[in-house]
């Protein structure tokens, strides 16, 4: 039996490949094996990944990858809130924002939730005034988790209509603004360190909206979302409306902290407790369940197994319900800032593959798209479909057993394949997929859905040996960006300086 990582590599390339049909054909339990239900609160989820090509033998492979790769040494130390980002020495203490981890941090989350929700009360309560609109400014993680939520589960709220702004284009903030009345305006400012330059700028120009539109004192309606308070006080705003989170929470993991205060706000604190909640369930599942039966995991294992031994460069996510349709986008953020290294956590070249390229869309708008090159392509493409059994809508329920029935439909043809003897016509088959299948999309399966997904991140980092923590690949571009007012054309490659001259910069 091979020890080493290397060796339990070679090991899984040499693996039989049989045929997703030859493995159904060959193992009754298959299903068994590889689709499992968790319950979640009142609610429950199933995972299907009998579709893609795990077998008992990969299985077994990979979790001698896990014991090498010291898998369960490291989830406990990231659940436990040791300093497992080791590039920038700190914690990585996302999940104490639902309470798992270091007991202090557990506390101190739960104070920075308590000051949150006594913001929300005083805002249902008249405190700021008649506030029907929420602009949320932030970038990164500081938007994309906070849009993602509010899309999915506040669609019809009636408590406050929420945007979120990230993109430096003015167009992005006049479009968010357009049905928005000033006075009743309330603009939440969402940056870890407070020096965001991008966010900072979008602050800037809200605040004179609000000034333009009659409103005496801008600075009254504004609230911060921080890690860093001093700087959001030195910046003006009043410290009663500062909401803190700890500096060990990554902005991609971050809507669980004070970063989701307008989840809050469009769900209520008792819909952000249960999607706190949900997360919390997944948590205690990844760091409890074995390997075979623990989904982040198992998800893990298969996406390796496509990127290391077939050769697969992306991954594609498509949410067969359209209160997901930010998920791939999401996703996208987690997984490639996350995983996107050339280098191990010692700082030694990554030898092999690391995250793949993640990508996706809504069904089924997908399928007269980009599934033809799924189907009949030259990529080997894992896919994901992403739906739920129960639907909210008030129209027919044919709708939703149409989407259903197509969700399942393609993950059906991709794995059998069609042959004819008109190779235009013909479908190769044997091509994977795996499904995830929710109750319903409510706040606690989606706050579960969100922290497997971070696991399924942290378990692949793990054992590929590197950090999933830190991000310095972002950092280039907007240091060239911020210093380019200040240099000459001549400073840069031929190329960008007749960008620079062309724009009139």
């Amino acid at each position: 039996m091979p020890h080493s990582a290397d060796a339990i590599w070679q090991s899984i390339a040499d693996h039989p490949r049989a045929t997703l049909a030859d493995l159904f054909a060959g193992d009754a339990g298959r299903l068994d094996m590889l689709s499992h239900r968790i319950a979640i609160g009142g609610t429950d989820m199933l995972f299907d990944f009998a579709k893609t090509h795990l077998d008992a033998g990969l299985i077994g492979m990979f979790g001698q990858l896990a014991e090498a790769m010291h898998l369960a040494g490291m989830r406990d130390q990231f659940l436990s809130g040791a300093k497992i980002n080791t590039s920038e020495d700190r914690a990585s203490e996302h999940p104490a924002e639902r309470g798992m981890g270091a007991a202090d941090s557990v506390d101190q989350a739960a104070m920075f939730h308590a000051r949150m929700a006594a913001l929300v009360e005083a805002v249902d309560e008249g405190v700021f005034g008649e506030i029907r609109h929420i602009l949320h400014i932030g970038i990164g993680g500081s938007a994309l988790g906070p849009k993602l939520v509010i899309d999915a589960l506040c669609r019809d709220s009636d408590r406050y209509d929420v945007a979120v702004v990230a993109n430096v284009d003015g167009e992005a903030l006049s479009e968010a603004v357009a049905n928005f009345d000033p006075a009743k305006t309330l603009v939440a400012i969402a940056s870890k360190t407070f020096t965001t330059t991008e966010t900072l700028m979008n602050a800037t120009s809200a605040i004179e909206w609000l000034r333009e539109g009659g409103v005496e004192d801008p600075y009254g309606q504004l609230v911060a979302l921080t890690a860093a308070p001093d700087k959001a006080a030195e910046w003006g705003i009043d410290e009663t409306r500062i909401l803190p989170f700890s500096e060990t929470v990554g902005g991609r993991y971050s809507v669980w902290s004070s970063i989701g205060f307008p989840v809050a706000l469009a769900l209520g604190n008792e819909g952000f407790a249960a999607f706190r909640a949900g997360a919390l369930a997944m948590d205690q599942h990844f760091a409890t369940a074995p390997w075979e039966r623990n989904m982040p995991v198992l998800a893990a294992f298969a996406d390796l197994y496509y990127t290391q031994t077939r050769g697969c460069q992306t991954r594609a996510a498509f949410a067969y319900d359209e209160r997901l349709r930010l998920l791939p986008d999401y996703l996208q953020q987690l997984e490639m800032e996350s995983n996107g290294k050339r280098v191990k956590r010692d700082g030694s070249a990554l030898t092999r593959p690391s995250a793949p390229i993640t990508w996706g869309g809504v069904g089924t708008d997908a399928q007269h798209a980009v599934f033809q090159l799924l189907h009949q392509g030259t990529h080997l493409i894992p896919v994901e479909f992403i739906a739920a059994r129960l639907s909210v809508h008030e129209f027919d329920e044919a709708h939703h057993r149409a989407l259903l029935t197509n969700c399942f439909a393609q993950g059906a043809a991709l794995m059998q394949g069609k042959s004819s003897d008109d190779p235009q016509r013909s479908y190769p088959g044997d091509r994977p997929s795996a499904t995830i299948l929710l109750d319903s999309v409510d706040p606690a399966s989606l706050g579960a859905l969100l922290a497997f997904y971070e696991h399924r991140t942290f378990a692949n980092a793990m054992l590929l040996g590197i950090n999933p923590f830190d991000q310095f690949g972002v950092e280039l571009g907007k240091e060239i960006a911020k210093s380019m007012g200040n240099r000459q054309s001549g400073d840069f490659d031929p190329s960008t300086a007749a960008l620079i001259e062309a724009a009139g910069l």
